[in-house]
């Protein structure tokens, strides 16, 4: 494993260069037969790798205040735009869709001075718990073949896990970062809705969708955080709050007995492996140790978290999806284009969606048509408000709220391809932070006894980020000695 402070202090040492590092991970990507890549950009990296080079020689010393990703090399999932690089969302249907633009979080990387390597694969369109709705095949797990990485960003996340980038940008739509994160064993943050800007992110459902990094370390992660925050003028749903200082809140150490953490009876009501429950129970005890308070609360609308989350996320997805048509995008066959009926056409074009693309579109189509709309698509709105509502209760009486990522870890592969709902099921712990807009992340807090990583999941207020990367970084260091507070 190496961190972005590691590779700083190689550089400077003359250890490495960032061509011979970049090339390192390069070929270690390109031999992997995981699956974690769909497209490399091998001659934009080695060129971003010389200019690094270049400019390293002229200033003799890593330029950490101007570049804080100085010449690290970074994997972007599939639904990020790149300039010039195909960019397929893990679906047929963008097979050779080439992006005239750059998606803004992808330019403040590469402003920070990061090497993109390549696009890395996912669930197509980011529908999929697993890594098994790819187009272009599934991602294996890190470290036990037979598992699932998690999805939907399960490539961003393997490739982490298996050093072959030293961090990721995955799209959390309803635990699409933290659930590989958990599964795969390393960090994974979803910041607050509006943190960093959607624009350049192919939209799956836009009132959820957030961009966040995947890291081997909290302090990785949140360098990469603070460079991807802030506000874009191509982005109406971009914040405008002061810029983050996360890597600084790595740095210092949580005041713990003024902290509350919230225990919310509906994630320890039944259901958890015992493993699992042991690990968090564990992170408990230690929290507990360091002088914070356990509040036990309830989040009594949670348990209508995931019905809402798909209601409301394939309805977006219907409408997002349209644009998909073969006219303005998507792959227009030659078949397609010499017919002259406007619905064979479009049938044409659209049969080369996956089976769970087409099957959250039509029911995201029945829940917006004539007579339904009300009854569906508003109502699940309504009680998506009572779950934000539960939310701001919460966090009345408690400055954070910590529970489990997953009921179980990473799952065999097609465990749960032929019944989608107890995939839908899996993500009952992650939905609700997306429904609310709040900031939340996986940590790794253990593993059960196959050696199949454990996450432990924390929630904070919005725009909290800072503390809530504090108690992370200190969390992680639990086991290096004393990190009590004042």
């Amino acid at each position: 494993m190496r961190t972005i402070r590691q590779i700083h202090e190689a550089l400077e040492k003359k250890k490495i260069s960032v061509v011979e590092l970049t090339r390192d991970y390069l070929n270690s990507a390109q031999k992997s037969k995981n699956g974690e890549y769909i497209t490399f950009c091998e001659e934009r990296a080695l060129q971003q790798a010389q200019e690094a080079d270049d400019l390293l020689r002229l200033e003799k010393k890593v330029p950490w205040a101007q570049k804080p990703l100085f010449g690290i090399p970074i994997g972007l999932k599939d639904n990020l735009t790149l300039d010039g690089v195909r960019t397929t969302c893990g679906s047929k249907i963008l097979d050779h869709y080439i992006p005239p633009y750059t998606a803004s979080a992808v330019e403040r990387l590469e402003s920070a001075g990061a090497v993109i390597l390549g696009k890395l694969n996912m669930d197509e369109f980011g529908m999929g718990g697993s890594n098994e709705n790819s187009a272009f095949g599934p991602v294996g797990h890190p470290t036990h073949s037979d598992r699932v990485p998690g999805g939907s960003s399960g490539g961003s996340a393997a490739a982490v896990r298996a050093n072959l980038c030293v961090a990721s940008l995955g799209s959390d739509t309803g635990g699409s970062i933290r659930l590989p994160a958990s599964y795969c064993g390393v960090v994974g943050i979803k910041p607050t809705y509006g943190r960093i800007s959607r624009y350049g992110l192919i939209a799956f459902a836009s009132s959820l969708d957030q961009i966040g990094p995947l890291a081997r370390t909290v302090e990785d992660a949140a360098r990469l955080l603070d460079v991807l925050s802030g506000y874009d003028p191509l982005d109406s749903t971009s914040s405008n709050i002061p810029p983050l200082q996360a890597y600084l809140a790595s740095q210092s150490v949580p005041h713990w007995n003024r902290l509350r953490f919230g225990l919310p009876q509906e994630y320890f009501s039944g259901g958890l492996s015992l493993e699992i429950e042991k690990s968090i129970q564990n992170a408990m005890q230690w929290l507990e140790s360091q002088g914070a308070q356990l509040v036990p609360l309830s989040l009594p609308s949670s348990q209508y978290a995931v019905a809402v989350y798909y209601l409301i996320a394939a309805c977006e997805a219907s409408s997002n999806l349209a644009r998909m048509d073969g006219v303005r995008f998507g792959v227009r066959s030659q078949e397609a284009a010499e017919t002259t009926d406007l619905t064979e056409f479009y049938q044409k074009i659209r049969s080369d969606f996956g089976r769970e693309v087409k099957r959250r579109i039509i029911l995201g189509t029945f829940a917006l048509s004539l007579g339904y709309s009300d009854a569906y698509y508003k109502k699940a709105c309504q009680v998506r408000r009572k779950i934000k509502l539960d939310f701001d209760l919460a966090f009345q009486k408690v400055d954070f709220i910590i529970g489990p990522v997953s009921s179980t870890t990473a799952y065999r592969r097609g465990e749960k391809a032929i019944d989608p709902l107890k995939m839908y099921l899996n993500d009952i712990f992650t939905v609700p932070a997306n429904l609310a807009g709040l900031p939340a992340m996986s940590l790794p807090c253990g593993e059960d006894q196959e050696g199949l990583p454990i996450g432990l999941h924390l929630l904070a207020p919005p725009f909290c980020e800072e503390q809530m990367i504090s108690v992370a970084q200190a969390f992680s260091k639990r086991g290096e000695g004393s990190v009590r507070g004042f």
